[in-house]
């Protein structure tokens, strides 16, 4: 399987989630955010980092890339879509989410190995974990503070598309705790902490984040979910 990792200018973190998904077993193909072609690619992640230099607002430039306008079709159409830090503020500029990411409640940055649970194991990228799996991965953001309207929260809660919850203390006041979201299909999903920081012993706190990138190849290939992924002892 084939999964694509979007570089903009700015991002940090393209490198460590191509990584990630070779670890995971998968083919990597890098995409550039001029090229609107996908290559042929089975799936996509949107790195973190600070696209176009924040200059704008969170990803409020890298929304309009040439490689989005693509990216956004595809995703409509199903194909499976991570978006991590940045790239969840990216998903949520492109309106592939709903809602948005501001500043920290507390004005600071915020950088720390973060506990969350994972609340919906139905989306392409957590469907190897099991529903309420604590896990350990990375956080750092200084703009990671999900906000949206109360019928909003309301209707993710209801449709179970909130995807994973800060545990043991918010980082940066995100209503309801919340880390990750999906949307409607399942296939595209927005996590603030980082995964792909998680997937080796020498450099992360656990292995809890490689789950994320097994379970799409788990899902490209329509293997039955609910075996485990990961899982912080």
């Amino acid at each position: 399987m084939r999964i694509g990792v979007v570089t903009f200018p700015g991002s940090l973190d393209d490198g460590d989630a191509a990584r990630a998904a070779r670890i995971a077993g998968a083919d990597v193909v890098r995409l550039w955010h001029g090229d609107p072609d996908l290559h042929g690619v089975d799936a996509v992640v949107l790195p973190g980092g600070f696209s176009y230099g924040d200059a704008l607002r969170c990803g409020a430039i890298a929304r309009f890339a040439p490689v989005m306008e693509t990216i956004i079709d595809a995703a409509r159409g199903g194909l499976p879509v991570l978006g991590i830090c940045n790239g969840f503020q990216i998903l949520c500029e492109a309106h592939l989410l709903p809602g948005a990411l501001t500043r920290n409640q507390h004005l600071h940055f915020r950088n720390r190995d973060q506990f969350l649970r994972v609340e919906s194991t139905d989306t392409a990228w957590t469907n190897g974990f099991t529903a309420g799996q604590e896990i350990l991965i990375p956080v750092k953001n200084g703009e990671g503070c999900f906000v949206a309207e109360e019928r909003t929260l309301d209707q993710l809660e209801a449709e179970g598309r909130v995807v994973a919850r800060y545990l043991r203390g918010n980082p940066n006041g995100s209503q309801r705790d919340i880390a990750a979201i999906t949307n409607e299909a399942g296939n595209v999903v927005g996590i603030m902490p980082h995964p792909e920081h998680a997937v080796e012993a020498l450099t992360g706190p656990s292995l809890d984040g490689l789950g994320f990138f097994t379970s799409v190849l788990r899902a490209l290939a329509g293997a039955p979910a609910g075996a485990q992924a990961g899982g912080h002892q």
